[in-house]
């Protein structure tokens, strides 16, 4: 049998194949690249598309935030004056708590307590409201006086407007203020205060009654929205945080009372008139932390300069001293007491409270200090000492 040997035209047309081959090949991996072209393409849309999204997301998101700020700064002073609301509704509670277990109905308990309260405050105008007409009666009838001085050189007063020429300061103040129309302005201005203050008076009375009479079911309302199996302890830690803002009101009106003996005291020894409505006027301006005694104590110093110069000094004196001592020494004690809250905590509670809401950030200050710091001896220190 003869040997194999290869054929030549076999050798060829492998050749004519192979390049058909290569071209087949080339173009696959031409198609493989277009496929790969064309989903870069479609993924860098994609992320384009999620770029617009995002953007879209977060400026609806930063002008949805800034309407939100916009609308509680309109409201700011609404929700500060039920804030306030509340908080008086649950510092009366335990009076009325106290009344319900006495065997009255909780319209009845809060009616009584809303009464107490307007005899306190008819006790106090029968006290404030008759000297102080007879003072603006008096001082109607000596303007006529006054004025007849201003004209005498050899008066008091009358050298006095030699001297510096208020009458001519006055009329330039008056003129430049716009004259009549200004003054107009300044009485309307003075009139929209008073009827602000009125209103506002009016719905905070309005909405404390509200809160007095339904505040079982509101707690209970508010109950709901924690799970029912932790509802028992949340209920019992809230309502230890109502009963230390009862004992902080209570504390407060000791402190308070104190402050008003101590100025009826003060104007029977020395001679300082109208002591008994000084005396209910400072316990109540006593009750605002921070400020209310200080312009209590300047009201009783200017009512001490009607009878002598050096009885004003002493009076001052003597408020600084009480202020000093009530606010280092009898404050703090009182409401460590009271709220279980330490003497340094309740003095920056009450000045963070006054900078951001003013009085009534004041007053409900050395409470939220106490709330926070159940709080954290409830749900916080726990977890941080076992970890």
């Amino acid at each position: 049998m003869p040997p194999w040997r290869p054929d030549p035209l076999e050798g060829r047309g492998s050749e004519r194949v192979r390049p058909t081959r290569r071209r087949k090949g080339s173009a696959c991996v031409g198609a493989g690249s277009a496929g790969r072209g064309s989903r870069r393409a479609g993924t860098r849309r994609g992320r384009q598309r999620s770029r617009v999204a995002l953007g879209f997301s977060l400026g609806l998101g930063a002008t949805l935030g800034w309407l939100a700020v916009q609308t509680v700064l309109r409201v700011s002073s609404m929700l500060t004056l039920l804030l306030l609301a509340v908080f008086v509704a649950i510092s009366l509670e335990p009076l009325v708590v106290g009344l319900t277990h006495r065997g009255l109905r909780r319209g009845w308990a809060v009616l009584i307590v809303l009464l107490g309260f307007l005899v306190v405050l008819g006790g106090f105008l029968v006290l404030v409201i008759p000297p102080v007409t007879r003072e603006i009666g008096a001082l109607v009838d000596a303007v006529p006086g006054w004025l007849q001085q201003l004209h005498d050189r050899h008066s008091a007063i009358g050298r006095f407007e030699d001297r510096f020429h208020l009458v001519e300061k006055v009329k330039q103040q008056v003129s430049s203020s716009g004259g009549i129309s200004g003054l107009a302005g300044g009485l309307l201005g003075a009139g929209q205060i008073v009827l602000s203050t009125i209103v506002a008076a009016v719905i905070v009375v309005t909405v404390t009654l509200y809160c007095m009479a339904g505040l079982p079911a509101i707690k209970g309302f508010c109950y709901r929205f924690v799970a029912r199996t932790r509802r028992a302890h949340t209920q019992g830690v809230a309502e230890e945080i109502m009963n230390r803002i009862g004992r902080f009101m209570l504390g407060n009106l000791a402190t308070s009372a104190l402050a008003g003996i101590a100025t009826f005291a003060w104007c029977a020894i020395t001679g300082v008139p109208y002591g008994a409505a000084l005396g209910v006027f400072v316990a109540v301006m006593d009750l605002i932390p921070v400020v209310g005694a200080t312009l209590a104590g300047i009201l009783v110093s200017l009512v001490a300069l009607s009878v002598s110069l050096g009885l004003a000094l002493a009076t001052a004196v003597f408020y600084v001293v009480f202020r000093l001592a009530e606010d280092y020494f009898i404050v703090p004690r009182a409401m460590r007491f009271a709220v279980a809250v330490h003497p340094l905590v309740t003095i920056l509670a009450v000045l963070v409270g006054g900078a951001l809401l003013g009085i009534i950030g004041a007053l409900v200050a050395i409470p939220a200090a106490a709330g926070i710091g159940l709080l954290l001896d409830e749900y916080v220190f726990p977890k941080t000492d076992a970890a």
